[in-house]
């Protein structure tokens, strides 16, 4: 790229000209958020269904995004999967626990 000021040839990275010194980077766009990510995040403590359903999605969206949000995304998906087996083990105990009781009965 060149130096809109002086002309010279520079680097498509330089932030100024360094023959110059004259600003030559565009501002750059603000970050996106991944709002899937942290919404995932928040659910998996509460819905942990959703929690997973959204951090998969927040996954995925961080690949197109660089990596934003990637690390609540994983915790959404860990905390959600361990969430949910610690739901369906308590699940299991409870029903054989009422079968006990029922057959006392």
């Amino acid at each position: 790229m060149y130096c809109k000021n002086c002309g010279k040839e520079i680097s498509d990275n330089a932030y100024v000209c360094p023959n110059c010194g004259v600003k030559v980077a565009t501002e750059t766009a603000p970050r996106q958020k991944n709002n899937k990510a942290l919404i995932g995040f928040i659910f998996s403590f509460f819905i942990p269904l959703v929690g997973l359903i959204l951090g998969i999605l927040g996954y995925r969206d961080s690949q197109e995004m660089n990596d934003e949000g990637r690390g609540l995304a994983i915790a959404a998906i860990v905390i959600s999967a361990v969430t949910l087996v610690i739901n369906i083990i308590v699940g299991i105990v409870y029903i054989s626990a009422l079968g006990a009781v029922m057959q006392l009965l």
